[in-house]
């Protein structure tokens, strides 16, 4: 099975303990979620710039080395790799600080998506963050849809960050209008504002926007997932691993990766095979991999591989 990440892939400056003092790690939500499918086995394609620097270079190795196609090998002149400073709380929770004013990761054009490659994988994952501007707006909308409108399975990550976004509802209206060519959304606890606020209106949001599954991540306590079965929505939480954690930057990803990974082993034909007691099975191993992933820093470097989640107990 074959999935393309598209979207974005930065630099992110986690903290060494000291003030301002920074490691630069390999990040982006959307890279992150590569590197853990890549990682548990799954033919796997990038589809996003990086900017001709030192750090675009450094990001290209990392893909190179994790057997990661990249769809658009060409480091780009226009801008400087997009860069995020980590800030790290003492409950391992974490913000952002985004230079990117441009970066290189805004710059991805709508001619840059390639039909013949949507047409060669299993299924598309994007997510919001490459939404905020243009053009990489226009050519993640440009590859969902081509995804959808080829049969082929689509993920979105909601992954508000308010300090690119700065208005809930301008995000909400670029995700909205994404809505009906994806079939497996994930949303935080904290990104509800998409369903209207409360999990109490996903099911009528399922229905209305014929998704499959919907993925709220709940943190330690696991996920809750729903399941629209032929106009049916079965819902119900799958519980996380306690463990100690240092650094959730990349965990969300980790856990997505995971989940995806899980799926695309079962070889569905379609998102509408996919059914919930596949998605059970999936969460569980989600769950695995963003549990081994705060335990380590620093994105990238600490997404576990398939050998690590099947053996990880717990």
């Amino acid at each position: 099975m074959k999935i393309i990440c598209a979207g974005e892939m930065l630099i992110d400056f986690t903290p060494l303990g000291e003030s301002f003092s920074y490691k630069a790690n390999p990040g982006g939500a959307v890279a992150n979620v590569a590197v853990s499918t890549a990682r548990n086995g799954i033919d796997t394609s990038f589809l996003g710039l990086l900017g001709n620097d030192d750090f675009g270079r450094m990001l290209k190795g990392i893909l190179e080395k994790e057997r990661i196609t990249m769809l658009t090998p060409d480091l780009t002149d226009a801008a400087v790799t997009t860069l995020a400073f980590v800030t790290l709380y003492d409950n391992g929770e974490r913000s952002f600080t985004f230079v990117r004013k441009p970066g290189a990761d805004i710059l991805l054009h709508p001619d840059d998506v390639k039909e013949s490659d949507i047409k060669a994988c299993d299924l598309l994952h994007a997510g919001s963050v490459s939404l905020s501007d243009s053009p990489s707006r226009e050519a993640i909308g440009k590859a969902v849809k081509c995804a959808h409108n080829a049969g082929k399975m689509v993920s979105f990550d909601v992954n508000y960050r308010d300090n690119i976004w700065h208005d809930e509802e301008k995000c909400k209206a670029c995700v909205y209008d994404l809505l009906p060519y994806v079939d497996f959304l994930k949303i935080s606890d904290e990104e509800t504002f998409i369903v209207g606020g409360s999990v109490d209106n996903i099911p009528d949001f399922m229905t209305k926007n014929h998704l499959r599954v919907l993925i709220e991540t709940l943190g330690a306590d696991g996920a809750r997932y729903f399941v629209n079965d032929n106009g049916t929505i079965r819902s119900d939480v799958i519980s996380g691993y306690s463990v100690k954690a240092i650094d959730a930057t990349g965990a969300g990803d980790a856990f997505w990766g995971g989940f995806l990974s899980r799926i695309l082993m079962f070889e569905p034909t379609a998102a509408s095979s996919v059914t919930e007691e596949m998605v059970r099975t999936a969460l569980v191993y989600g769950n695995k991999s963003g549990a081994l992933c705060v335990q380590k820093p620093g994105g990238i470097p600490a997404i576990p591989g398939k050998a690590a989640i099947e053996t990880f107990e717990g």
